[in-house]
């Protein structure tokens, strides 16, 4: 096998170090008749292409790219003629899925994906009335409102997106209480709220603590690591996120059976990093499971429970069911029900 990532000293660094981190860890206890090689590239998309070229040239297995634009490189270069598991989701228009190489799997963490899961999670236990879909002007955010939104709608739900500007880095005070306003005059269902934690806060405190308010993992800022007792959010109490059992669950069978990566003392650790270093857990299981000629199988993930198929000539699946989880002083904790 090949992992392909971006060299440390580019601007997707860290995020390959966490990648390689995750990787490594689940290569060590499931390495058996595998030979692991690590090809670091340039950060360009012409670097990167070049790379899995050449690697598909002499790996049975690839593993990567990490980036958006070298996968959609990858995938519209029509040279997937090995197993590949791409890192990220390709910028590609309409359903992504439906345009993959068959030899082509696609296991990046996606925002789109989580507020799409989030819609099917409501649809099973919303009161009667529209949903407010709630972004600022961030890409991310915009895009998670517009699959929650897409999603929603299949589903026979109404659904209004509304954007609040940030000036300052907070959101606007005048905005909020606009917002607050119209809540009493239209009464929905609930809130989606495609925001971070702290904006989170912030809307919460505007709008009260009656309307079920639902988000992605971007709203827990927080890792395995719950050593200090002053990280809690009780202003989130009672509000409903998904996120990877990686960050949910310790007490998870997979997820107990991998080191947590090594910080610096005092630091308190990048979640986004702990989800990639997860992702590179989950990303070599599954090329494992390729090797062994599964061509379809489950995985108890610690990115959530995992969907796989890539039959040759046949059809390449991979879905993810992330975990559902409310808040409970000032932590998420996972529901009792999961859909």
């Amino acid at each position: 096998m090949a992992l392909l990532l971006p060299n440390r000293g580019g601007m997707f660094g860290a995020a390959a170090d966490a990648v390689r981190s995750g990787v490594l860890a689940a290569y060590s206890r499931q390495k058996e008749n595998i030979q692991l090689v690590v090809v670091e590239t340039g950060d360009s998309v012409p670097d990167m292409q070049r790379a899995y070229d050449d690697a598909s040239a002499k790996f049975d297995i690839l593993i990567g790219p990490l980036s958006r634009s070298a996968v959609t490189s990858v995938i519209q270069s029509g040279r997937v003629a090995k197993p590949t598991i791409a890192l990220a989701q390709p910028d590609l228009p309409g359903e992504a899925e439906a345009q993959l190489p068959p030899m082509m799997l696609t296991v990046g963490l996606s925002i789109d994906d989580e507020a799409r899961q989030v819609a099917n999670w409501v649809e099973k236990e919303k009161a009667p009335g529209k949903i407010f879909a709630i972004s600022t002007a961030v890409a991310w955010q915009k895009r998670a409102v517009r699959s929650f939104q897409a999603r929603a709608r299949q589903l026979g739900l109404q659904v209004d997106t509304l954007e609040l500007s940030t000036p300052g880095n907070a959101l606007s005070a005048p905005g909020l209480a606009q917002l607050a306003k119209r809540i009493e005059q239209e009464k929905p269902a609930l809130i989606f709220a495609a925001l971070d934690a702290g904006q989170a806060v912030q809307l919460r405190s505007a709008v009260g603590t009656e309307l079920p308010f639902y988000g992605t993992s971007q709203i827990n800022p927080f890792t395995l690591n719950r050593d200090n007792p002053n990280d809690k959010i009780p202003e989130l109490d009672g509000v409903k996120l998904i996120d990877l059992p990686w960050q949910l669950e310790p007490d998870n069978v997979a997820v107990a059976r991998y080191p947590h990566p090594a910080g610096n003392d005092g630091d308190r650790p990048n979640p986004d990093l702990a989800r990639l270093y997860a992702l590179g857990i989950d990303a070599y299981r599954i090329a494992y499971g390729i090797s062994r000629q599964q061509s379809g199988f489950d995985l108890d993930g610690v990115t959530g429970r995992l969907n796989v198929n890539m039959a040759r000539g046949g059809s390449t699946y991979f879905q993810r069911q992330e975990t559902q989880a409310v808040y409970q002083d000032g932590l998420p904790v996972p529901t009792a029900d999961q859909y």
